[in-house]
């Protein structure tokens, strides 16, 4: 067994890229005490980012070609994760037929269905090869497709819908096909642009944050929705002037004609949420906060390869290492230290006792200097797993409490590293950051809603229903993630806290999000406003207008979100139910409930605006055709 291990390090320490190895024979307790598990460690001469994916490789490949009946080999790292991209499995597909499923419901005909679907992926295969090509010039994560896989099929869907909605309703109102063409897109076609670009806004203000990490991620998914928005609002009507009337062929299960007796739900929704205003809103508010109060026990932390899928050679690799060498054992907490004098073993002595007394310390290597002798590494490996409260607190009292006096006492200088010190010091980066992103896309955002919207109440109130459907995904997240709670059935392996950088990325995304159907209920409303200057004709009558559409949409996104959940990264199914819960809340509680209830109660102070406000902002209608057609849809 030793004879094949040995050829087995010869062969990888071979690799171009492969500076080093240090076999289990010749390193410090690298073989369990059973004598069954040991771990080899590769050293590469690049940063796992930088490495070229070949070398990679075929380490794996060199790996698991040694295995055999009485050799098992797993390989964990950075660089492995790297090049075992996250597998969505049917996630796509089953998005895909969600959305046929529902886009027939909803417009009754093939033809009709298939546009937005079609423009959607049409959109979504230019931005995954745009993405490709960014890769190129500048480092992308690998969940970065899948993510802008999700967001653009979701959002590319979307945006189509609406336009072809508003299209339909011109055709029903008797105008001709150019004529529902130009109404469409001077109505629809501009909401769509003013919401595109607002979800750019957001998900480029994590670039805000300055971390390197979140550049691909932020560019490649504004690129995704830029990319799904123009299809929207160019190859879109450029389709539908070739299909004109035609968009209504195709109707086996006489959809259209049932649809066309029907849609009054909507008006009675409207009348009702009118009556009993102050019920509605009490009720979906607090359904909205009950969601959102488990944020309070959200902790921000990494994850390790125990949350992996377990089909994977980075989780095999970790239960092995926690099984043989205890849980700690996959992410010790490195001290490295600057002695008074080279090879100081008395100060090396102080410090190893010291953390050994530690609560949670499950042992305590010994120390090993640098070829001067004037520094010395301790490695102080937990009790438990690198992403367990224990283990952060354990890393808080060394740091704390412990080294400070330890310092004083011996003279040495003493730094805490570690990939379970350098995730805790991210999460602490991450965290001093967030208010000033938070409040540059709010402030953006409020900002543009202002000059819309042209009302100050509808501005501010946008902003804090964005803040309570991000408040309340980021609820359901810790509930499930971090509680456990549906664990099995969203498929996690283990409970862990919430990645670091998630709350900025789901934060910007769900924010811009948000916006979409903001912009298109509060248009419609304001179109009626401006028409008839009757706030409770124009609460009704755009909640009646725009509901059966904004639902179905998010019924699609929902799907499309929530099928993610079935692949294998546990970040991808973070995204997954985070969106889904955020969509779902948002189109069916605040959009169709809360909103419409809070407007109700304002009554025409809603749409107050002082007047110099008024003379100094510039004007800009989103929606400046709505009121020649009042039709059903948006």
């Amino acid at each position: 067994m030793r004879s094949d291990i040995g050829r087995l390090l010869s062969k990888i320490a071979g690799d171009a890229h492969v500076s080093g190895v240090i076999s289990p024979y010749v390193g410090a307790h690298q073989i369990a005490p059973d004598g069954h598990i040991a771990y080899a460690t590769v050293l590469f001469d690049e940063r796992s980012f930088q490495l070229p994916t070949t070398s990679i490789d075929r380490v794996i490949s060199t790996a698991e070609a040694a295995r055999s009946a009485t050799l098992a080999v797993q390989l964990g790292g950075q660089p492995i994760e790297q090049v075992e991209p996250p597998k969505t499995g049917p996630a796509t597909g089953v998005g895909i037929i969600a959305a046929i499923i529902i886009l027939l419901l909803t417009f009754g005909t093939v033809v009709a269905a298939g546009l937005p679907l079609l423009t959607a992926l049409l959109a979504l295969g230019t931005s995954l090869g745009v993405i490709e090509l960014l890769t190129h010039v500048l480092d992308v994560v690998n969940f970065t497709p899948e993510l802008a896989a999700m967001i653009g099929l979701g959002v590319g869907i979307d945006y189509a819908l609406f336009v072809v909605t508003r299209y339909r309703s011109g055709l029903d109102a008797g105008l001709e096909p150019d004529e529902a063409i130009v109404t469409a897109m001077d109505t629809s076609g501009r909401a769509v642009l003013f919401a595109g670009v607002t979800v750019v806004i957001a998900m480029l203000g994590q670039l805000l944050v300055g971390v390197a990490f979140l550049r691909g991620p932020a560019v490649g998914s504004s690129l995704t929705v830029l990319l799904t928005m123009l299809a929207a609002i160019t190859l879109l009507p450029a389709v539908l002037s070739k299909l004109g009337r035609g968009i209504d062929r195709l109707d086996p299960f006489h959809l259209r004609h049932r649809q066309s007796k029907g849609g009054g739900f909507w008006e009675r929704w409207a009348a009702f949420v009118q009556r009993r205003p102050i019920v509605c809103a009490a009720a979906s508010l607090a359904v909205l906060l009950v969601l959102a109060s488990p944020i309070l026990s959200l902790r921000l932390g990494a994850t390790d390869a125990g949350t992996d899928a377990t089909s994977t050679t980075t989780y095999q690799a970790y239960q092995l290492e926690s099984k043989g060498f205890g849980p700690g054992s996959t992410g010790p907490i490195e001290t490295v230290t600057k002695t008074p004098k080279p090879h100081d073993t008395a100060v090396a002595a102080i410090l190893s006792a010291a953390f050994a007394r530690q609560k949670d310390v499950a042992a305590v290597t010994p120390a090993t200097y640098s070829p001067n002798g004037g520094i010395a590494v301790i490695n102080v490996v937990p009790k438990t797993t690198p992403r367990a409260k224990a283990t952060s607190t354990l890393l808080n009292t060394l740091r704390n409490d412990v080294i400070p006096a330890l310092e004083k006492r011996t003279g040495a200088v003493v730094y805490v590293g570690g990939t379970t010190a350098l995730f805790a010091d991210f999460s602490s980066y991450m965290a001093s950051k967030l208010p000033l992103f938070i409040g540059a896309v709010v402030l953006i955002s409020a900002l543009l809603l202002l000059v819309v919207f042209r009302s100050v109440f509808i501005a501010l109130k946008a902003i804090v229903m964005n803040l309570l459907s991000v408040g309340a995904a980021f609820g359901v997240v810790v509930a499930v993630f971090q509680w456990g709670w549906l664990g099995s059935i969203v498929g996690i392996s283990a409970t862990s806290p919430i990645a670091s950088f998630l709350p900025v990325m789901v934060f910007a995304i769900v924010f811009g999000l948000s916006m979409d159907y903001e912009v298109f209920l509060m248009s419609r409303m304001q179109e009626e406003w401006e028409r008839t200057g009757d706030a409770a004709h124009a609460m009704r009558h755009g909640l009646a207008a725009t509901g059966r559409v904004i639902t179905a949409a998010a019924a699609i996104m929902v799907c499309v979100f929530a099928s993610f959940v079935l692949g294998d990264s546990l970040t991808i199914k973070l995204f997954g139910v985070g969106l889904a819960a955020a969509v779902f809340l948002d189109a069916f509680l605040i959009r169709a409930i809360l909103v419409p209830a809070i407007m109700a109660l304002m009554g025409p102070r809603a749409w107050w605006l002082p007047r110099g406000l008024d003379r100094a902002l510039p004007r800009l209608n989103v929606d400046p055709r709505g009121a020649e057609i009042a039709t059903e849809g948006v």
